[in-house]
């Protein structure tokens, strides 16, 4: 089988799929380790947090010694008066580093949230013990009031619309996208045969979970502008003026392009559910939308319409942790298209969630997506970790008492800039800037920098002579650099996508000399071709 033919072969699977062929292609144990640069795994951690939350358990201990010393035993804390002794545990322990963060956090949340003292504690160390079932299950009380304010934070630049959102804790960004999925098909929202807009390039999954025997649904690219920065065109995002399109999903920053939407382009599509589709259904993937200043969510903007899917995992280093969210408006489209279903679908969903409820049909869709996540059946044992629930909380809290200086954000800004520029200093040229990038990952189109650094007979040669692949192919063959093929995420054909979360600076360095290296080559065959 030639080379051509096995990349064929390859070209039908997920990008991340063929990460892991590449990746076996370029371990050599009797050479340098290979340079991953394929997964957007970040290799930092956000330390302060963490620092609290093992102090945190701590005081769980000791709370729970009060009530029940036996050998190996503590019992379930009691919370009356636990606050008084939070504070007194911290001023004990005032040498390490958490406990000033404990102390400020219990601050800022009886202060400026409200929130009683011992009911705050108390929450916390049950939690962190991981003693009971979440209750309530889809968040804790007070974690959702936390939680709540640091989306209104960073998802809506401190200005989130009237109301409030609710949540439901998940476990990470990728369990939240499958019960959204799953939740929209049981609730007749999106039917087989429907359509849906995905605003194009984008993360992987949500191209291929569509097609699926499980939903069945057709896609319509609404496609960014690579020329423009990766904007929508306006001629693109009237597609969604189509009343057959049920449902618009896009990633934002996206991925690949690691680019936020405008504002021109939040404008217009709030603008339009007002206007004229007032039925479209929007779902936001916001996961990296912390790297950017001024970030707004189009849950900011058409509250009604969107439904909201974050994830901790990128910003604060915690993909182990699996800690996501979906937040939904409490006054939403969602719930009066579910209310004014056919008679029919409405007594199928009656029978369906008539076991959890005495009034199934006033279900909001929030606590569907609970039921859903369990098979309905198992809805009173749903529900995050009590623990992952803890450790959101003090993400969250960062972020919070760091919102004058945000001197974190500055520090992983930062980092990331400087593995950009390092990557295009290395390559020879220059990466594209603008604020709205957040530069997680960067687009490098293949042929376009084959037309910049020589011309475009030759770029013309690659696309023809060349699957889209080979060139990731052979940058894991030939120079143990792993990168994922940015058409797999509908980008350009024989686009690459570089993470830049995951190395360090020297190695972009390194990948970009070899990606130079690599075009050379192709450049060198082009000649010996003429």
């Amino acid at each position: 089988m030639t080379r051509r033919e096995k990349e064929k072969k390859y070209e039908e699977l997920s990008p991340f799929e063929l990460k892991d062929k590449l990746i076996s292609m370029a371990v050599r144990p009797s050479e340098e380790m290979m340079l991953n640069a394929g997964r957007g795994n970040p290799n930092w951690v956000a330390t302060l947090p963490r620092q609290a939350y093992f102090l945190l358990g701590n005081l769980a201990l000791e709370e729970g010694h009060r009530v029940l010393q036996r050998y190996g035993l503590a019992g379930a804390p009691e919370k009356e008066g636990m606050g008084e002794r939070f504070l007194r545990f911290c001023e004990t322990h005032a040498e390490h580093v958490g406990a000033g963060f404990l102390e400020d956090s219990y601050s800022y949340v009886t202060e400026e949230l409200d929130i009683e003292g011992d009911e705050f504690i108390g929450e916390m160390v049950d939690a962190v013990l991981g003693d009971h079932y979440p209750t309530p299950d889809r968040v804790l009380s007070n974690t959702e009031k936390i939680i709540r304010e640091y989306l209104d934070l960073t998802m809506c630049d401190d200005d989130p619309p009237p109301g409030e959102m609710d949540l439901f804790l998940t476990e990470g960004g990728t369990a939240a996208m499958t019960y959204v999925f799953n939740t929209l098909k049981e609730n007749h929202l999106l039917n087989p045969g429907d359509r849906i807009a995905l605003g194009t390039p984008i993360f992987t999954p949500y191209l291929e979970i569509p097609p699926l025997n499980d939903y069945q649904l057709e896609i319509v690219e609404v496609e960014q502008d690579e020329d423009e920065d990766w904007k929508y065109p306006e001629e693109e995002l009237e597609k969604l003026k189509d009343h057959s399109i049920k449902a618009f999903f896009v990633v934002n920053p996206s991925n690949p392009s690691s680019v936020s939407m405008s504002e021109d382009t939040l404008n217009y599509i709030s603008d339009l559910v007002d206007n004229e589709r007032e039925d479209l259904i929007l779902l936001t993937d916001d996961v990296y939308g912390t790297f950017i200043n001024g970030f707004r969510s189009l849950a900011a903007v058409a509250p009604r319409n969107t439904i909201l899917v974050y994830s901790y995992s990128k910003y604060f280093g915690s993909t182990g942790w699996r800690l996501g969210a979906i937040g939904i408006h409490e006054d939403n489209v969602m719930d009066e298209m579910i209310a004014d279903l056919p008679k029919e679908k409405r007594l199928g969903l009656h029978n369906r969630y008539e076991t959890i409820s005495t009034d199934p049909e006033e279900i909001k869709l929030i606590d569907r997506l609970v039921a859903d996540s369990r098979a309905v059946a198992l809805n009173h044992t749903a529900g995050l970790s009590t623990p992952q629930q803890v450790m959101m909380v003090l993400f969250s809290l960062q972020e919070l008492l760091d919102r004058d200086s945000r001197l974190y954000r500055k520090e992983v800004q930062d980092l990331i800039q400087e593995r950009y520029e390092a990557l295009y200093d290395s390559l020879g040229t220059e990466g594209p800037e603008s604020p709205l990038y957040a530069n997680y990952y960067t687009t490098i189109d293949i042929p376009e920098l084959a037309k910049e650094r020589y011309d475009e007979d030759f770029s013309a040669w690659l696309e023809k002579e060349y699957e889209p692949i080979d060139f990731v192919w052979r940058m894991a063959d030939e120079k143990d650099v792993v990168l994922l093929d940015g058409g797999g995420f509908d980008a350009p054909e024989m686009s690459v996508r570089v993470s830049l979360a995951n190395l360090f600076k020297d190695d972009y360095k390194k990948i970009g000399k070899a990606i130079s290296e690599q075009l050379d080559g192709y450049h060198d065959e082009f000649e010996d071709s003429e």
